[in-house]
């Protein structure tokens, strides 16, 4: 696996790791206090219905409830809103203090005072269940009028239970601490009158639709909803009671888990970064040191490679480098070695001949001229041809790129070496077909131009050079073939080198400077294209130049 993906799923690794930690706890945290919050919720919620419920049972209205509600917003710490069933707010704890009514909360419940009938307590008979029936509702809407009456009077009310689940109202004095006797006596009896006043037996019809008369098999539903229906425009209206608001601060989650998961989350990324370091520092520990020893001249270190990650292909890379940099400094070496045996010899003769000629040693003459001049022509080409390459590979030699025909191109150049291929007794033949390069047409004639002349020079008479050109969908190939002697193949990778001569004993004069293929393989390479050779001793040599094709 790469050191790219390694890393990746480490750090995949640690993020999962913490996600789902602090996920964990988070919701086990939250769920916890949630249903703990909710639990306590419930609870105050069915203790507040409780309390209202008896409140509303036992005094008969709503009126005077707001004194328990402020008792029980202290109890419980929560906003508290009554709504009536037909809309009206009964009381609301924000109201009470005075300050704005914010969002309802969720918790819910509904409080419904009126008493429930016990049908149980009813006689069995028709007749008989709907006597009871008729005497529990006149009881209760008497009484309960009777209560809301001593309520409003600021008298303490009980209410008694029935068989019948109809509570019977009655004043009490004693709890209350009325000193005036009297006074309370004429209360109760002003609410009593009050109560059973005329008219107030008078029922809304409506509620004997439900069932018009108790008959054998009446559903006990019916009685009932006929008892509610018909105590319903004196008791006290049914009532939603809300819980807290919305807003309220939540509850906090316990720091304790979270900051224990986040120090395993920790713990986890910093061993997970002490191993990643480790296997990343210790190997660009060695690339440093081998890079400080390069930089101070020592070619020969190398970093050992281990495995196939991005690390391996940088001390990889590392090496190729080194080894690249060690090949350079050799052929720099190499090349003022071979300048200076190519020179030390001509310019010695030529220092020699000076020196006789200024002695009077030897007598000038012109063929002594002649002889000295050709050497310092030699001398020359060699300094040319060195300037040109070392222009060459450092990017500076100047190109006038134009359109060039290679068919025409090779045609000039078989035209210009005719006389000599005549005069050697080797056929020269052009075999060309019209393809266009873009290329410098004087630099491309030297290369083919050297290519020739090497090749004439190693073609015996009776042999023959051809010119070849021909194309392909993207490229433009040149191939010049002799059939002379040819190259070893353990010298064929030497070709190019500077100062190579295929045959040891040919001398500048026979064999040329030896720096010709490496100013064309470079001209070639400058141009986007490649040369090679291919050879075989006594059959003949090939060299193959390839370039895009003008049109691609």
């Amino acid at each position: 696996m790469s050191f790219r993906l390694r890393v990746l799923w480490l750090v995949i690794l640690v993020a999962v790791s913490a996600t789902a930690a602090t996920a964990w706890l988070t919701l086990r945290q939250a769920s916890r206090q949630i249903n703990d919050s909710a639990s306590a919720d419930r609870a105050q919620l069915d203790e507040v219905v409780d309390r209202l419920r008896a409140y509303g049972s036992q005094h008969g209205t709503w009126e005077g409830v707001p004194n328990l509600v402020r008792e029980l917003r202290t109890q419980t710490g929560q906003r508290i809103h009554l709504v009536a069933d037909t809309g009206q707010v009964i009381v609301d704890t924000d109201t009470q203090e005075k300050r704005t009514a914010r969002p309802l909360g969720m918790t819910v419940g509904f409080v419904d005072p009126r008493p429930a009938l016990n049908l149980a307590a009813l006689p069995t008979d028709p007749a008989g269940r709907e006597k009871g029936l008729v005497g529990a509702i006149a009881a209760y809407r008497t009484g309960v009028r009777f209560a809301a009456c001593l309520t409003r009077e600021h008298v303490p009310v009980v209410a008694v239970p029935t068989s019948t689940g109809v509570p019977q109202f009655d004043a009490d004095l004693n709890t209350a601490g009325w000193h005036g006797r009297q006074a309370a006596n004429d209360i109760v009896k002003s609410c009593r009158d009050i109560a059973a006043g005329p008219g107030r037996d008078v029922l809304d019809p409506a509620w004997m639709l439900v069932c018009a008369t108790p008959t054998v098999g009446t559903p006990d539903s019916c009685l009932a909803q006929a008892f509610t229906n018909a105590i319903s425009d004196v008791a006290p209206v049914p009532a939603r009671v809300y819980l807290g608001a919305r807003g309220d601060p939540a509850s906090v989650l316990a720091a304790g888990p979270l900051l224990a998961a986040a120090a395993g989350v920790a713990a986890v990324a910093v061993i997970g970064t002490v191993l990643l370091s480790r296997r990343v520092l210790r190997p660009i520990d060695t690339l440093t040191a081998a890079a400080q020893r390069l930089g101070r001249g020592d070619l020969t270190g190398r970093v050992p490679v281990r495995g196939n990650d991005e690390l391996a292909e940088l001390a990889r890379s590392f090496n190729r480098m080194a080894d690249s940099l060690q090949r350079g400094e050799e052929r720099q070496r190499r090349l003022v070695a071979d300048v200076a045996h190519e020179l030390r010899t001509p310019l010695a003769n030529l220092r020699g001949y000076l020196e006789a000629l200024s002695d009077g040693v030897i007598t000038p003459d012109q063929e002594l001229y002649a002889s000295l001049l050709e050497e310092a022509v030699l001398q020359q080409r060699i300094v040319d041809d060195l300037q040109d390459l070392a222009l060459a590979e450092a990017g500076n030699l100047a190109y006038h790129r134009v359109a060039v025909d290679l068919a025409e191109l090779l045609e000039t150049c078989g035209t210009a070496h005719h006389a000599r291929a005549e005069s050697a007794g080797v056929s020269l033949r052009v075999e060309a077909e019209p393809v266009a390069v873009h290329a410098d047409p004087d630099r491309l004639r030297q290369v083919v131009g050297n290519l020739v002349t090497n090749a004439l020079r190693a073609t015996t008479a009776g042999g023959s050079v051809r010119l070849v050109a021909n194309r392909t969908e993207t490229q433009a190939i040149v191939r010049v073939v002799d059939t002379g002697s040819g190259i070893a193949a353990d010298a064929l990778p030497h070709v190019f080198d500077r100062f190579w001569r295929a045959d040891a004993a040919r001398g500048r004069r026979t064999g040329g400077s030896g720096l010709g293929l490496a100013i064309a393989r470079q001209i070639v390479t400058d141009h986007q294209g490649t040369i090679t050779v291919a050879s075989e001793v006594g059959v003949g040599t090939t060299f193959t130049i390839t370039l895009p094709r003008a049109d691609q």
